[in-house]
């Protein structure tokens, strides 16, 4: 019999690709979303809006697994009082939706999986971060992502297993940050941003979705994972190697901050905060990383189109 697993950010670059990845053998996918499709292969949707606090129960009754990744892009537009408002309630109202759900129903999956982000740690320059690291000072980042891992928190009473990944940048050419960094490359420039000093924690989109199986299907899962390559790298060092896999002849320059302080304001920070993370127990627990150099990283996603 096979077992049914709930996404929630289903339709999003991560969710989308666990979607591939999951074995249709295995697991029926039931996806949550504002505008659900008609069900095909082995998935079916629900109807839901976090921020109106609607849901159609359905999708949970006697699910196995949950993965939350629910939540509006965080650098999909600029960082207005109301853009701001929304990334953060878009996560938490998401997760207490769950909570109540699944206390309505007094159901409880054998695990929950919700996603976070490595903004967590803030800008912390050089030094090395692992899962007992604690909070960076406070700024949105840092407070919307302790907001975030608040709200998945209320999740733990409905599960054995709670495993929150801390996710990093993302790397695909469907998305995230790499799409962004290669826009400049056709036109024969490889930008970073500030001084390039910056440690940037990044991972393969199939690693991550990789973590986020992991977290599902292994019983000694539980608690924080950092969801990030084993080596970060700085930016300028990162932006060099990408540009020597794709467009060796462009040019590296870097892109100052008051540049980018005039179209994107208080998100800047986003791009020039050094936040050098480690994955020290995915590391210390034999996760098996298919992708540990930025090079074969980004020559595969180009390959494979991903």
């Amino acid at each position: 019999m096979k077992k049914s697993i709930v996404i929630t950010g289903g339709t999003g670059l991560i969710g989308s690709r666990i979607c591939q990845m999951l074995d249709k053998s295995v697991y029926d996918i039931r996806i949550y979303s504002r505008k659900p499709k008609k069900a095909h292969d082995n998935i079916r949707y629900f109807k839901w809006d976090p921020l109106i606090g609607e849901i159609d129960l359905e999708g949970l009754k006697g699910c196995d697994h949950i993965i939350s990744l629910a939540g509006a892009g965080i650098a999909d537009k600029k960082w207005t009082d109301e853009r701001k408002k929304l990334i953060i309630d878009s996560r938490v109202k998401g997760n207490n939706l769950l909570d109540e759900s699944l206390a309505a129903l007094d159901h409880h999956p054998a695990s929950i999986v919700a996603g976070s982000a490595i903004g967590f740690y803030g800008n912390r320059g050089e030094e090395r971060l692992n899962e007992f690291s604690p909070a960076g000072e406070s700024e949105f980042l840092v407070d919307s992502t302790t907001a975030w891992e608040e709200s998945i928190s209320k999740l733990d009473k409905h599960t054995h297993q709670l495993t929150t990944i801390r996710i990093g940048i993302v790397l695909s050419t469907k998305g995230g940050a790499l799409e962004k960094m290669m826009i400049p490359l056709r036109f024969g420039i490889s930008g970073y941003f500030g001084d390039g000093e910056q440690y940037y924690a990044w991972i393969h989109l199939d690693d991550v979705c990789k973590m986020l199986i992991k977290g599902v299907e292994d019983k000694t899962w539980r608690g924080v994972y950092n969801g990030t390559a084993p080596e970060p790298l700085k930016l300028k060092d990162m932006a060099r190697q990408i540009k020597n896999m794709m467009f060796p002849l462009a040019i590296a320059a870097p892109v100052p901050e008051f540049l980018l302080k005039i179209p994107m304001g208080e998100m800047t920070s986003m791009l020039v905060n050094s936040t050098r993370v480690i994955p020290e127990k995915a590391i210390n627990e034999g996760f098996e990383f298919s992708f540990t150099d930025v090079k074969e990283a980004v020559m595969d996603l180009k390959q494979r189109n991903i």
